[in-house]
């Protein structure tokens, strides 16, 4: 089933994944699931796909990493924190 998550929401999602994690079943496991960024929305399965780290070995990994493969304009303006509006 397809779900759409914001990027505030994102570790907890991952959280429910066990880990160690290879790339590539955790890119599958969000393969549905639509991530809605300050730019727009991207697939998360394909950004998770697009880190170059073949296992991650927490959420927090997997969330750091996601971070990496990130466009800057996605998380908003430079400087805004997620409380800001």
């Amino acid at each position: 089933m397809a779900s759409e998550i914001k990027l505030n929401e994102v570790e907890s999602a991952f959280d429910r994944l066990e880990y160690p994690v290879g790339n590539e079943e955790a890119a599958a496991e969000f393969s549905d699931t639509t991530l809605l960024l300050a730019d727009g929305e991207r697939n998360l399965g394909s950004l998770v796909e697009r880190s170059d780290v073949d296992r991650f070995e927490s959420a927090e990994d997997l969330e750091s990493e996601l971070h990496n493969v990130l466009p800057r304009e996605a998380v908003g303006e430079p400087f805004q924190s997620e409380g800001e509006g």
